[in-house]
């Protein structure tokens, strides 16, 4: 067998040696001279291009016609309630769909979008809450390790994890549970020396 890998060794070897590696690997890559490279000239100055104010994907486009000036001209001079108006009346004799508001609802828009009726459905959202959260306040040194474990055993974490949570005190511990769920985990808590929130 010893012999028979050494002489397999040995033809392997001559082969390598009469074909070269170019024999056994083929061709390599080469690039050749473009023939049609210009050298640029030294001592020529960069051109200079003029690019548009801005960019338009649909390329230069004419000036308006004298008829739409006169008609944006007299659009300007109505009063503003006729102005409004513009808009339904188009829509209605080209027959275009009627556009669908977009609902609000669960959207933070700040202090700018709708005031008076974001407070009155905060005040909705606030008499039907449903889910709660938990949250740890603080916790007494001694009952450390009963609370880490009551923390375990509703959340589901390991031994590592569920300390490096208690030792960030104040913390969320659960999101999005029902109100009596939420109080059984504060009992829990205080039964084991610490103090819990809903919120």
């Amino acid at each position: 067998m010893r012999l028979q890998s050494m002489k397999l060794d040995l033809v392997v070897r001559s082969a390598y040696v009469r074909l070269g590696l170019r024999g056994i690997t083929g061709p390599l890559q080469t690039r050749s001279f473009q023939h049609d490279f210009v050298p640029r000239d030294p001592k020529a100055k960069p051109k200079k291009y003029k690019y548009p104010a801005f960019y338009d994907p649909y390329g230069p486009r004419p000036p308006p016609s004298d008829k739409i000036i006169q008609l944006a001209e007299r659009i300007a001079g109505l009063p503003a309630e006729e102005r409004a108006q513009i808009g339904p009346a188009l829509q209605e004799r080209l027959k275009h769909p009627k556009m669908q508001t977009i609902s609000t609802e669960g959207m933070d828009l700040g202090p700018q979008g709708g005031a008076g009726a974001g407070s009155a459905k905060a005040e909705e959202k606030k008499a039907e809450k449903t889910a709660f959260d938990v949250k740890l306040e603080k916790f007494d040194a001694a009952a450390k390790i009963k609370v880490i474990k009551e923390v375990r055993a509703f959340t589901n974490l390991g031994l590592k994890e569920a300390k490096d949570l208690v030792e960030k005190a104040p913390i969320l511990l659960k999101q999005g549970v029902t109100k009596e769920e939420a109080n059984g985990i504060i009992e829990k808590i205080k039964a084991a020396g610490g103090v819990a929130v809903m919120e």
